[in-house]
């Protein structure tokens, strides 16, 4: 009984260790597998070497060659180019006005009248008193006459003769007296009338008409008038730009620009016409330009933005005023390669004009400069372009970076590469 219960056992243990023997088999070639997915990434520089970083995204701009102008800007003041405080020459009621206050009037126009009665008057009086010593002249050179006449004939005295002649004199003086009191006379009739000494543009009523007008001690103005075409613009300069205004300024080549600030960004120009003899205590130097001013836009007291073009850097090579990085060493700026990463180039800047700077350095037109990001890349850095950003403004371009600046054709375009 007990044999034949050992051998049925035993077929079923051989059975049952059949499964076990398979788990084993797949979980080691499932280790192995492990162990060679392993061995491969670790021999393939996964885990040998650091992981790299991604390419930086920075913006950039393209350099460009261009004539470079030299401007400085200042806050000007619009000056009249003749202010004029019309006061009256003689004294009477002020009768009438003959303009609008903020007319425009021109030289010769009759802006008031004093009434004239009194003077029409004295010149009358002056006249007559003209007249009668002109009678009296005339008997007296008779009487000369025939007293000289009588002395040739030895029938009067020499001393008879010398008084009528030296009363002729008299006379006469008396009559060049009364000549110069008519010739006053007139004047003053003629001052009742207040004419513009100028052309130009008139101001308030200062002294309306019913007042009397007088010219004794400190006389009172009636109106103030300004021309207003042309017009100055006054504005100052540092004393450092006078080696380059005294030059350009001989040439005639010296201009303003003056920026109106309307919706149009309208910008009028005109050339400098006076440098003044000598250097505030400020350090500064005086300048003024002559406008035309036809419409009118310019007005004495108004003060404006000026941009004065002092000179010219031709062929110079012009980047966006951000790529330019002042760091310990001076200014430098980050050069995209044609391998995609940033090399540093030292620059010397020439002009900056707020917006593009003018520099030296081993740069030429057509060069990709990073204008955005500098700050996140070391020299070697891999980087990816985000947006070409506008090129240089203004100027005459040449060479690979085409015609103007900001006036070239359909502007900057993104960059593809």
């Amino acid at each position: 009984m007990t044999i034949q219960t050992t051998q049925r056992t035993a077929p079923a243990a051989q059975a049952g260790a059949a499964p076990s023997m398979r788990k084993y088999l797949i979980g080691g070639g499932a280790l192995i597998l492990v162990l060679a997915g392993f061995y491969f990434w670790s021999h393939s520089g996964g885990a040998a070497g650091p992981r790299r970083a991604p390419p930086v995204p920075v913006q950039v701009g393209q350099a460009q060659q261009m004539d470079m102008p030299v401007v400085k800007n200042a806050l000007g003041t619009v000056v009249a180019n003749t202010t004029v405080a019309v006061t009256a020459r003689v004294q009477g009621q002020l009768t009438k006005a003959y303009f609008k206050e903020g007319q425009m009037v021109k030289a010769g126009d009759l802006l008031f009248q004093i009434d004239p009665r009194p003077f029409q008057a004295a010149l009358a009086q002056a006249q007559g008193q003209l007249e009668r010593d002109q009678a009296a002249l005339a008997n007296a050179q008779r009487d000369a006459a025939r007293y000289a006449s009588l002395f040739s004939q030895n029938a009067i005295s020499m001393q008879q003769r010398d008084a009528s002649a030296a009363t002729a004199q008299a006379d006469a003086a008396v009559v060049t007296g009364d000549r110069g009191m008519v010739e006053a006379a007139r004047l003053n009739l003629e001052f009742t009338q207040i004419r513009s000494p100028v052309d130009g543009k008139t101001g308030p009523i200062l002294l309306q008409p019913g007042n009397l007008v007088s010219v004794n001690g400190l006389t009172q103005p009636l109106v103030t008038i300004s021309q207003i075409r042309p017009i100055k613009v006054s504005f100052a300069l540092p004393q450092a730009d006078l080696p380059r205004i005294q030059p350009r300024f001989a040439k005639g080549k010296l201009t303003a620009q003056v920026n109106l600030h309307d919706q149009a960004g309208k910008t009028i120009t005109a050339p400098v016409d006076f440098v003044s003899n000598a250097v505030s205590s400020a350090g500064t130097i005086e300048l003024r330009a002559t406008f035309p001013n036809l419409d009118g836009v310019l007005v004495p007291g108004q003060l404006v933005d000026v941009t004065a073009a002092l000179d010219d850097i031709p062929g110079a090579i012009v980047v966006p005023r951000v790529a330019v990085i002042n760091g310990p060493d001076g200014n430098y700026v980050y050069q995209i390669t044609p391998k995609m990463t940033v090399a540093k180039v030292p620059v010397t800047v020439q002009f900056d004009d707020g917006t593009n700077m003018a520099i030296q350095g081993d740069l030429k037109a057509g060069d990709r400069v990073v204008t955005d990001g500098g700050l996140r890349v070391t020299p070697g850095s891999k980087v990816t372009i985000a947006r070409l950003a506008a090129r240089p403004a203004g100027g005459k371009g040449k060479g690979k970076g085409g015609k103007g600046g900001a006036g070239a054709k359909g502007g900057a375009k993104p960059d593809k590469g």
